[in-house]
């Protein structure tokens, strides 16, 4: 179904990330219980999760909080982490660049691995939208999952250490990630930067500070970028026009 309305392409934004919300639930309820058993009250976990919003980044701080860390290796971990955020934004900038500032300022804290998935190919490979309909779209994307996070960090906080490790919540972490790795491997850069950051990871595993996990990182982006270099152009389509607002159906 075509979207005409801005109310229509948050709806669409919305129902694409609504099953999202059977990862980012259990995967908030163990954040908060495992901040719960790192000794961090119920506001403190939710403050945490309201101030970041990324949940990699939340998980890679909290593990280094845990092994007493030096403060300078959690920030550099936890911001190494997020440096994918800073291209999913620059990905994102063509489409939603010429938004306000204000607008942008939303849309960078909402910027997560779910958020710019759906809109990214929603963008490159769905009907030609004006800006408010994109903006409106990428918002939808976290209807659901922004408020599944934190509600359910709220709880896993709560629950502290009732939760039985029966329940298996450590799977989460992992399984959300993999379910955004097939939609995005679209080009053979993608699938480069994806295998070089593999390659690199299993040795540098044993750094410690999960310092691995930076090197694998950057190793990845080196080669994806590296390949976007010297292999042809890939055929991604470029944003459309926008249409003058008059052309946009009233909701």
């Amino acid at each position: 179904m075509a979207i005409t309305t801005t109310s229509a392409a948050f709806w669409k934004g919305f129902r694409d990330g609504a099953p999202f919300m059977l990862v980012s639930g259990p995967f908030g309820l163990l954040f908060g219980v495992l901040a719960s058993e790192a000794g961090l009250d119920v506001l403190t976990a939710f403050s945490f999760s309201m101030a970041v919003f990324a949940g990699a980044a939340q998980f890679t701080a909290l593990q280094l909080m845990q092994e007493q860390a030096p403060t300078v290796v959690i920030l550099i971990s936890a911001l190494a982490v997020n440096l994918r955020i800073a291209m999913y934004s620059a990905s994102l900038t063509p489409y939603l660049g010429e938004a306000p500032l204000w607008k942008r300022a939303f849309a960078a804290y909402f910027t997560v691995d779910q958020s710019y998935a759906l809109s990214i190919v929603q963008f490159e490979t769905g009907e030609p939208l004006t800006l408010n309909q994109r903006l409106a779209y990428f918002f939808g994307t976290n209807g659901v999952v922004a408020p599944m996070w934190m509600s359910a960090t709220v709880i896993g906080a709560l629950l502290g250490n009732q939760v039985p490790e029966s329940w298996g919540l450590d799977f989460v972490l992992p399984l959300a990630f993999l379910a955004m790795i097939g939609p995005m491997m679209r080009t053979p850069a993608h699938v480069i930067a994806c295998f070089a950051a593999i390659a690199v990871s299993l040795p540098a595993s044993m750094l410690p500070y999960n310092l691995g996990l930076i090197v694998a990182g950057l190793a990845g982006m080196m080669a994806g970028a590296q390949a976007e270099l010297h292999l042809p152009p890939s055929g991604r389509k470029e944003p459309s026009p926008i249409p003058a607002p008059a052309q946009e159906t009233q909701a």
